[in-house]
């Protein structure tokens, strides 16, 4: 094949599109040339760890979003890979929580034992993207950050999956400009640290606001007070932690919100989430969204209704996460290679609003699990990707959020079932709140 593939991005979405591509590959398939374009210095995207916040060495937005002392949120085995187990990867089972580390570690395994490393050029982010209907082929100018030079090469796909979890959202409240403390978004927020012994005001209900609250508690805030628009997040909170509604001015260090309480205050932290931001594409080519389970404009979540030589990796809110990009790398692999035939435009289209009328019926966080595991399930069915228990993952899912009910700030103690190997996984040997080391070493071993 003379054709050419453009991936933008290698963190664990482009990263699955290139092992889709290899898979192929090592079943005696002929694919298009790969080219993988990544703006950082290696692999890996959010999970790839860096002290820097705003800019990098050369002036780049840094894209991690990634702090120290993270540890898995959700049970590693709702995102396993099905072709790649963690017990294949560490040679034995490991607890359900992993630390960072632990699973960049892991994600780097599979594509470094497959052989994908030579796709990519690092220290390379896209510029901008144009379609030539004349040539029926896109354009990629290219900015070569070491040799400070830009390029541009033709390619008959392009794959976007750069991520929108690196461009902050970032709220004005009045009095900000005059705070006498430390604000920052969830973005730039590295050590929890920082805020011993401090009292933290928290913006936002997302992941973000329970993970890193629970991180500044840990690592000893004073307290924890947390602001929300619609609902608090539910959780059965230390003592020194309390939910508020949303805020609205701060005077000095007085945070003031919206049912007249108020409280000092050392640092607020903005958990407001992230944008889909493509700077990089022209108008027609760019996917504009917030952050939902089901975009409009892709169809079966991945390819751009209007040019469907175009596609997007991981644009979804997420509950499954590195299984679900592998489905939707291998549905575009086989749409590339012609294995699979899109439907007319109007087809497409009809197909993605019925999606989205399924998603506005959601009412809670589990019926948005199962809305999830059945669009996975989907996605498998149409491709060669090894099958695997998606009824499992979502049950795994529910007694992650039975557990988190029950202790939010013990629920890392659990240990569940690998869907994969069927092995049951052991517990950490260190309840996670007394665990300060989340080194990939600590982690592995035993006491």
């Amino acid at each position: 094949m003379s054709t050419r593939v453009a991936v933008i991005g290698a963190g664990p979405s482009g990263l699955a599109q290139l092992r889709a591509f290899k898979s192929a590959q090592d079943k005696g398939g002929a694919i298009p040339e790969i080219v993988c374009f990544e703006r950082q210095e290696d692999w890996g995207g959010i999970w790839n760890y860096t002290w820097r916040t705003g800019t990098d060495e050369y002036g780049e937005p840094v894209h991690c979003s990634m702090y120290r002392y993270l540890w898995s949120n959700g049970p590693k085995e709702c995102l396993e890979f099905a072709d790649y187990s963690f017990e294949e990867h560490f040679g034995k089972p490991i607890a359900s929580y992993p630390p960072r580390e632990v699973l960049f570690d892991y994600i780097q395994g599979r594509v470094e034992k497959c052989g994908v490393r030579p796709w990519c050029r690092f220290r390379s982010p896209v510029r901008h993207v144009d379609y030539s209907d004349d040539t029926g082929k896109f354009t990629v100018t290219v900015n070569d950050l070491k040799a400070d030079t830009l390029y541009s090469e033709e390619f008959d796909n392009v794959v976007v999956a750069s991520g929108h979890f690196s461009t902050p959202n970032v709220p004005q409240f009045e009095g900000f400009e005059s705070f006498n403390g430390r604000i920052l978004h969830s973005h730039d927020f590295r050590d929890a640290l920082e805020f011993k012994d401090k009292d933290i005001l928290i913006i936002g209900t997302s992941y973000s606001a329970e993970d890193i609250g629970s991180q500044c508690y840990k690592y000893g805030a004073r307290s924890i007070t947390c602001s929300y628009r619609t609902a608090p997040m539910g959780f059965h909170w230390p003592d020194n932690w309390q939910d508020v509604p949303i805020l609205t001015r701060v005077e000095g260090k007085t945070a003031h919100f919206k049912d007249g309480s108020s409280k000092q205050v050392d640092a607020i932290i903005l958990c407001t989430g992230y944008l889909h931001h493509f700077p990089f594409l022209t108008d027609d080519l760019r996917l504009q969204t917030d952050n939902r389970l089901w975009p409009l404009g892709l169809y079966k979540g991945v390819v751009w209704e209007k040019n469907p030589k175009l596609f997007y990796l991981g644009m979804q809110d997420q509950f499954y996460t590195f299984n679900m990009f592998d489905a939707q790398a291998w549905f575009v692999r086989d749409v590339i290679l012609g294995r699979i035939s899109l439907p007319s435009a109007e087809e497409m289209s009809k197909h993605s609003q019925a999606w989205r009328d399924r998603e506005e019926k959601l009412e809670d966080d589990e019926q948005m699990i199962w809305f999830q595991g059945d669009y996975t399930q989907d996605l498998i069915n149409d491709t060669d990707y090894p099958s695997f228990d998606v009824e499992g993952v979502n049950k795994t899912f529910m007694e992650w959020e039975h557990h988190k009910h029950d202790d939010i700030m013990g629920f890392r103690n659990n240990a569940y079932k690998s869907l994969m190997t069927g092995n049951m996984q052991p517990k950490h040997h260190t309840p996670w709140l007394e665990e300060m080391d989340d080194s990939m070493e600590t982690y592995l071993g035993s006491k």
